[in-house]
């Protein structure tokens, strides 16, 4: 952008494991251009309470291998109506900042593509464990979420194993079952239900019995949380058909431990990439997009284009799964 002096930048919704090295990122790409850079605390909530602070590069030294997020991130209702959108942007004017980088996921970049239609300069990354993002294969936080269950799956097994059980785990991604299926094909999953192909819990408990019945002395089904067969719908069905499974059943449900964590090498590389392409793509004069990476390579995609969508998991890959449980 011709004349930009001054940037901002924030994280918001669901911390990711990684988005600590996007604000790095975005902070030192800045300050090589000779740009002035702007921390906005506690998300679009920050905006509106004014909550800024200048950045120098130490001031983002040693967080890269950080979880969570050191700028926070906050609820802020407010914003989503006019006036809160309005007054977010006079506070960004007031300090003379032209462009603003948005590091999150769905509803952050429902966020970042308002601030663009009503003429303020944003660039999204993208940060968000369920990797449900249009204009991106994979988001800054997926990787380690899906490390975090798996190593959760992988312990069940051993111990599955050693009493002849089964275990449920269900693990987070809201209506995206991306880390459930990733997971559970690398944990050989004997059953993976998704929010994306829908089975019933005698389904599950079908194929569980069948594991049974070809010699297997245990069982996983790993259940994301938005499936409609929930491990409460599943552990209801097993209390009334419990003899017909065989397996003795367990739940385990993993819950907000996959967001924490300390952010893999591939989620640390994949953010530093992403948020110094931040930073070049508002240099070369383009804005209200979402940079991403798409088959390796970093692209833009219109905000206007991601605004309201989510990226379904590929559940085509559920019969690779089948096939490697026999």
């Amino acid at each position: 952008m011709p004349g930009l002096k001054k940037i901002a930048v924030l994280t918001s919704g669901g911390d990711a494991p990684g988005m600590n090295a996007a604000v790095r990122a975005v902070t030192r790409g800045a300050l090589a251009r000779s740009w002035e850079v702007f921390a906005v605390r506690n998300g679009f909530a920050g905006l509106l309470g004014n909550e800024f602070a200048q950045l120098a590069a130490r001031d983002v030294g040693g967080i890269i291998q950080a979880g969570g997020t050191v700028l926070g991130s906050a609820r802020c209702p407010e914003f989503a109506e006019v006036g809160g959108r309005a007054a977010a942007m006079a506070n960004l004017r007031a300090r003379g900042i032209d462009a603003l980088v948005v590091i999150g996921g769905n509803g952050s970049q429902a966020g970042s593509a308002s601030l663009s239609r009503e003429g303020f300069a944003v660039v999204g990354v993208p940060s968000t464990i369920d990797n449900d993002l249009y204009g991106n294969d994979v988001s800054i936080g997926c990787d380690t979420a899906i490390n975090i269950t798996l190593e959760a799956i992988d312990r069940l097994r051993t111990t599955a194993s050693s009493h002849q059980r089964a275990f449920a785990v269900e693990t987070m991604g809201r209506n995206c079952g991306y880390i459930a299926l990733m997971a559970g094909i690398a944990g050989g999953a004997e059953v993976i239900a998704l929010p994306e192909h829908e089975l019933k819990p005698a389904d599950v408990a079908a194929r569980l019995s069948a594991a049974r019945e070809r010699g297997k002395t245990h069982a996983l089904a790993v259940i994301a949380e938005g499936a409609k067969c929930g491990v409460h719908e599943l552990m209801e069905y097993y209390g009334a058909h419990r003899r017909s499974i065989g397996f003795d059943l367990r739940v385990t449900r993993l819950g907000h431990v996959v967001r924490g964590g300390t952010p893999t090498a591939a989620d640390r590389v994949l953010a530093t990439r992403l948020g110094a392409a931040a930073v070049e793509t508002l240099a070369s004069g383009k804005h209200s997009v979402l940079v991403g990476m798409v088959k390796g390579e970093i692209v833009t995609t219109p905000l206007s284009e991601i605004d309201g969508r989510m990226r379904p998991a590929d559940a085509t890959l559920l019969e690779l799964a089948r096939v490697m449980a026999i």
